[in-house]
């Protein structure tokens, strides 16, 4: 028997990232039959009608005109202040609570779910998000010896299911002195739902309730990766307000990403935002996530974090990224709208769409029908409870054209 070096802790079984790899397959079958004859809806990123990955010129420009000693240098381990205030303000867009706001730079999106996680839940808790949910959630939380518990993200009538969400939190909130609840809106990952204001003032009403219990510690983490490509402008912020003059033993952290809004996947930068009407809870989160920085990562990406202070601090090259943005915003749109509608006319169910990069099918052969769907080049990833096709990834005409072809393949399986 072969020896394990590794610690307990760390001993996973060895399995390809499935995102990742049904991405490479589709890689293979675009060399092999031509970019023309497959869909590849796989990785959550803007691409081009010809499959080219969208990186904002109005970005990379300041990026590129930066001196080499601005890029390379270190940064502060909680960010460049002008980033800082720039994600503050631009974050909020008008629409910032009455709380005291503090931000800290963490490398994407994930890092900032990473911290938040580890800093805010104790070893063996349940943390409570819903049955549809971005899987690195899980990761990140056996990584910390905790465990990812759901609810029924949708009920019957196609809403945020508020009844299965305060039956989850109760149970778990009775075995728990504190409870994390992660709330990915707006745009989810897989399904493109939008937490309503209206939803969130029956969430918001649940949680003061349950934490009139001075003894219960209550988390939500705001997952908003998506946020720049939800809504028309920037409504889709106005539930911040709602986060205004909350209990002291209720702590809301909001988890944002530069991947999606300034297409700098790979840079990898984004911040956590904490929320409190205390200050000195405000005052705590930061230090506790400025000991994580330095812990996990040192200091982030000091180039990517000029790039979007510089963005805010000029009028005119504020005014191109925005042009850029949403010149995008529009074209993902058309492809959401051209999917939902292609799926309406053939009766191909879907899960409920508001907004955002992904659209999601229930079933209960994912992976089957995966892998048929791949015989006919159409690559789309299978999740716990059905399949993601990424719009933001395929052309207009191939949103159209791609749920027939789903039909009668879903239809094999029934």
């Amino acid at each position: 028997m072969t020896i394990s070096m590794v610690a307990k802790h760390a001993k996973w079984p060895a399995k390809a990232d499935a995102i990742f790899a049904i991405a490479g397959k589709a890689q293979e079958a675009i060399t092999k039959y031509g970019k023309e004859n497959v869909t590849n809806s796989t990785l959550g990123a803007l691409m081009d009608d010809d499959g080219k990955l969208i990186a904002f010129d109005s970005v990379f420009g300041v990026l590129k005109d930066m001196p080499n000693e601005e890029i390379s240098a270190y940064a502060p381990i909680a960010g460049m202040p002008k980033y800082l205030e720039a994600v503050e303000e631009t974050f909020f867009a008008g629409y910032k609570p009455d709380a005291h706001i503090r931000v800290v730079a963490t490398p994407g999106g994930t890092g900032a779910l990473k911290v938040a996680m580890w800093n805010y839940t104790e070893e063996g808790d349940e943390i409570l998000t819903s049955d549809w949910y971005w899987s690195p959630y899980n990761t990140i939380s056996e990584e910390a010896g905790r465990k990812i518990s759901t609810f029924q993200l949708f009920s019957d009538e196609g809403n945020f299911n508020i009844t299965d969400f305060k039956k989850r939190f109760k149970e778990i909130l009775n075995k728990q002195d504190r409870l994390m609840a992660i709330i990915n809106t707006p745009a989810q990952n897989p399904t493109g739902y939008s937490v309503s204001d209206d939803e969130w003032d029956e969430i918001l009403a649940f949680v003061k309730e349950e934490a009139k219990n001075p003894d219960k510690k209550i988390i939500l983490l705001v997952d908003t990766a998506y946020i720049d490509f939800a809504g028309a402008e920037n409504e889709k912020r106005a539930f911040f307000t709602k986060f205004s003059n909350l209990p002291d033993n209720i702590f809301v952290m909001a988890a944002f990403s530069t991947s999606k809004g300034y297409t700098m996947y790979g840079l990898r930068l984004g911040a956590l935002i904490g929320m409190s009407s205390n200050e000195e809870i405000a005052d705590e989160f930061r230090v506790s996530s400025l000991h994580s920085g330095r812990a996990n990562w040192s200091n982030g990406n000091r180039g990517a974090m000029l790039v979007v202070a510089e963005i805010f601090n000029d009028k005119e090259l504020s005014e191109k990224y925005t042009v850029e943005k949403n010149e995008w915003k529009g074209i993902l749109r058309r492809r959401a709208e051209a999917f939902v509608e292609a799926s309406e006319e053939v009766g191909l169910e879907l899960l409920p769409y508001r907004d955002g990069f992904f659209v999601s099918l229930p079933c209960d052969k994912p992976y089957e029908i995966s892998d048929a769907l791949i015989e006919k080049n159409i690559f789309m990833v299978p999740l716990g409870k059905g399949i993601r096709f990424a719009v933001c990834a395929v052309s207009e005409e191939k949103c159209r054209k791609a749920p027939k072809v789903i039909k009668e393949v879903m239809d094999r399986f029934k």
